[in-house]
């Protein structure tokens, strides 16, 4: 993929030569002569080690558990260098020129789809990770401040529905930090849609909020293929499902269990933001050259990148994701359960970044069916610590 999007630089241009040759074809001397200009060269982000290390822990963590798909992304937030880019199952490329026709047709009709780059192409709920951008979006509108507090006690109730917490009896007393790094969901169904007298974002701006984080649309890395995500309006539920919007469906999206769906590497992208001081970057496969110039795009402001990062923080030092306290920095984070299927498990999710001052890198882990155990939290784990135990 990194070789037919880059085609162009790599090709370099070819030489000529015109020669004067006989009437039989014989060559009697040459007229005149262009040498070829040979292609640039590539270097990749990709660290293999880390690499190698990261399908290591996949295989090895889902081993014995209904899990089998996975993807992992490890990015540098300030320049979008991608140090790790996996989807499992994996393949061996070595496959394609040798020509082993036997292997590439096992590959086909691996139920798995092991050639699937779901990394970059495969679209999934967003879970709970995607609250932390809903909240600097409450932020943002004046919503909520950094000290609003809303009071779970188990759930919202309007009319016959209610809409659960996952713990039940509720969280008590939240204020953002608490609810980023519990994962409180009555909080984010206020900011999302209001509660009797509060004012929620309502779906057309956490839409807004969520495009501005880059989903909805391909983060522009330099791989074929790769998907958009999708973003629901209620004018798009009417249209395919013939149904209105209802506030139900609003609160639902606000906890990620909505129609939103999002691929492994928007996530990444998105999480950046609160590990770059607020910048949306594109995501690269190549090293970043000395001269060249990063293009960043402002999403929202220090200050409230301030804000969610100090939350994601408590989501390891006394939240959801407390044995990333094991890894050797310091780490910030959000977790994620996806509900997709009323007889599957669900997806586990986990995005972050470390350390968590002066981050060097963003990490997201999907684990498709993972289920309600995190099985996306230990897989981070094992391989920030690999990374920081071998480069300090």
């Amino acid at each position: 993929g990194v070789e037919k999007s880059h085609e162009e630089e790599l090709r370099g241009t070819f030489g000529r030569t015109t020669l004067e040759v006989t009437a039989s074809g014989r060559a009697k001397q040459v007229l005149t002569k262009e040498d070829p200009i040979a292609g640039k060269d590539l270097i990749l982000s990709i660290d293999a080690g880390l690499q190698t290390k990261v399908e290591e822990v996949l295989e090895a963590r889902m081993e014995g558990t209904p899990a089998t798909k996975a993807s992992v992304v490890v990015m540098n937030p300030t320049n979008g260098e991608i140090l790790s880019l996996v989807s499992w199952p994996a393949y061996d490329a070595n496959l394609f020129p040798e020509g082993d026709g036997t292997a590439y047709a096992a590959l086909l009709e691996d139920e798995r789809h092991p050639l699937f780059p779901r990394a970059t192409a495969g679209e999934a709920p967003s879970g709970s990770t995607i609250k932390t951008m809903f909240a600097a979006a409450g932020l943002e509108e004046g919503i909520i401040t950094p000290t609003t507090t809303i009071q779970s006690s188990g759930g919202i109730q309007v009319g016959p529905w209610f809409f659960p917490d996952w713990r039940g009896g509720g969280h008590g007393t939240t204020d953002v930090y608490h609810a980023i790094a519990d994962s409180v969901n009555t909080f984010f169904y206020y900011i999302g849609a209001g509660y009797q007298e509060f004012e929620g974002l309502g779906i057309y701006r956490l839409m807004e909020y969520a495009e501005k984080f880059g989903f909805g649309q391909t983060t522009g890395i330099d791989l074929p293929g790769e998907a958009d995500g999708f973003l629901p309006t209620p004018e798009w539920k009417e249209q395919t499902k013939g149904e209105r919007w209802y506030i139900g469906d609003t609160y639902n999206t606000s906890i990620g269990q909505g129609d939103v769906l999002v691929t492994p590497l928007q996530m990444a992208r998105a999480t950046a933001v609160f590990a770059n001081e607020g910048y949306l970057v594109t995501p690269r496969l190549t090293v970043v050259e000395e001269d060249e110039e990063i293009e960043l795009t402002e999403v929202i402001p220090a200050d409230t990148v301030d804000v969610i990062a100090r939350a994601m923080r408590q989501t390891i030092t006394a939240g959801s994701a407390s044995s990333l306290q094991a890894v050797p920095v310091p780490v910030a984070g959000k977790t994620g359960t996806a509900q997709w299927s009323s007889t599957k498990p669900n997806h586990s999710w986990f995005t972050g970044f470390a350390p968590y001052e002066n981050p060097e890198l963003v990490i997201t882990v999907l684990v498709e069916e993972g289920g309600d155990t995190g099985l996306a939290i230990p897989v981070t784990r094992e391989i920030l610590t690999f990374w920081f135990a071998n480069s300090q």
